[in-house]
């Protein structure tokens, strides 16, 4: 697979690289993000020893970083010699004198750490001993995301205060998801990203020259899939008892975003199911959302709960409720559920994606501050943009027909209904549209210069 984006992240390493000394560096995200592609492509033509941590026994372990060490640094000898413990290993790599910064990296650190727990004392002790003085770069990289916080970045924990950077990687958005495919379909594209989300990984699964309802029967729906069960994994390795995390996702999916209201449905007090949420938006498959003009959002009883993650939203939207059909393989009952409503999970998608195009692509003339929804009792906006006294209100429609005026006068006036800076601020609007705009809205908007259109082709 081509390797597209991080250029952020590839910067962040070149300049812990580059600088003299020793850098120690913690890469962390959720699994199939992307972490070891990462770091492949970082430490390409670089003196570097990449080892691959499991749950194998320690001293299988020890040795196998031996002999991936030795065939590293072209050291036939290492490759003989008995280490019985990680301090002889490391002196006697350091013992040489190295034309260029030496890089170690240890991929799935976590899992090191849980075959022993004193693994991050070791590591504190070998940074402190013999790395931290030395022309070294030490990569620390997981994808358990809460074990990792424990074992290297928690003010408890023995490597604490150790790094000279962290980098949590994230799922890409629409923007760099696209450029995987060679087709300029936007249309198909948001669909793709509708369901899978911006994990490399999972777009290997999906072909460009097929439809997506094709691709999810094939690639997610089916039993024998890669993509199946890939939600229960990924929680089962972060979460010891899943069911009741399994429960809150599902009825998220299903439409319901009210605290109360999930508690409710799960015959839970709402104060029980707080630490729930929480691990959830820890582990970056929750968000709880506020109206973008509340002043302390940690603090406003507006909060709402969202799956984040495209893949998991559509997991248990369509795959979790209905696995005894598909275990049955009774793949177009659940397919053609799918597709009823399909189209309003990509609108939701759809106002995501636009919302980063403001935050990140469009050229308005101020500067975004933040980007997010407004609502108050039955009234929404899609898209709200704020800036230090502009702000820019915008209307989200994947619809089948061109949008019209009409829409934009409902947009104004529910704007009216903001009190953010009322009577000072400069207003913007923005319509987004799956299928373009009428001739009557293009006049429109050509003549009220504080007004703007967004086609899919803008994307």
């Amino acid at each position: 697979m081509v390797f597209i984006n991080r250029e952020k992240e590839l910067q962040t390493l070149e300049r812990e690289y580059r600088k003299s000394g020793s850098s120690f560096v913690v890469i962390y995200g959720r699994r199939r993000v992307g972490k070891t592609a990462l770091i492949e492509n970082f430490i390409k033509d670089k003196l570097a020893i990449y080892f691959l941590a499991d749950l194998q026994n320690e001293k299988l372990q020890l040795e196998r970083f031996k002999m991936v060490a030795g065939e590293s640094l072209g050291d036939d000898l290492l490759k003989k010699i008995q280490v019985n413990d990680w301090e002889t290993l490391f002196r006697y790599i350091l013992q040489k004198e190295y034309n260029e910064k030496l890089i170690i990296v240890i991929d799935e650190f976590q899992y090191l750490a849980k075959v022993n727990k004193a693994v991050p004392s070791i590591f504190q002790a070998l940074w402190d001993r013999l790395l931290k003085d030395r022309n070294v770069m030490l990569i620390l990289s997981g994808s358990l995301i809460s074990l990792m916080y424990d074992i290297a970045l928690n003010y408890s924990s023995p490597l604490y205060g150790r790094r000279t950077s962290q980098i949590k990687l994230q799922s890409m958005d629409f923007f760099n998801f696209k450029k995987f495919f060679q087709t300029e379909d936007r249309d198909k594209l948001l669909q793709f990203y509708s369901v899978i989300g911006g994990i490399p990984k999972y777009v290997e699964f999906f072909d460009g020259s097929k439809d997506v309802f094709s691709n999810i029967k094939e690639s997610v729906l089916d039993r024998n899939s890669f993509l199946y069960e890939e939600p229960k994994f990924i929680l089962k390795d972060e979460i010891k008892e899943p069911i009741t995390y399994f429960s809150i996702l599902q009825i998220i999916s299903q439409g319901e975003h009210k605290i109360g209201k999930i508690a409710s449905k799960l015959g839970m007090e709402t104060k029980n199911l707080t630490s729930f949420m929480e691990r959830l938006i820890e582990l970056e498959i929750l968000e709880r959302q506020v109206p973008i003009t509340e002043e302390n959002p940690s603090k406003s009883k507006k909060g709402l709960y969202f799956i984040k993650d495209n893949f998991f939203r559509f997991w248990f939207r369509y795959v979790f409720p209905y696995q005894s059909f598909l275990e049955t393989e009774r793949y177009e009952l659940v397919l053609e559920k799918i597709k009823s409503d399909f189209k309003g999970l990509v609108s939701f998608v759809f106002e995501n994606v636009s919302r980063d195009f403001v935050l990140y692509k469009a050229d308005l003339p101020f500067p975004v501050r933040k980007v997010g929804r407004w609502w108050d009792r039955d009234k929404e906006i899609d898209v709200v943009a704020l800036g230090d006294r502009e702000v820019l209100f915008g209307e989200c429609k994947y619809w089948d027909k061109p949008v019209g005026v009409d829409v934009l006068r409902q947009l104004k006036k529910t704007a009216g209904y903001v009190d953010w800076k009322k009577g000072e601020r400069k207003e913007f609007f923005a319509l987004f549209s799956r299928s373009g705009f009428t001739e009557q809205l293009k006049e429109t908007a050509s003549r009220e210069k504080n007004v703007f259109l967004y086609s899919l082709d803008n994307f």
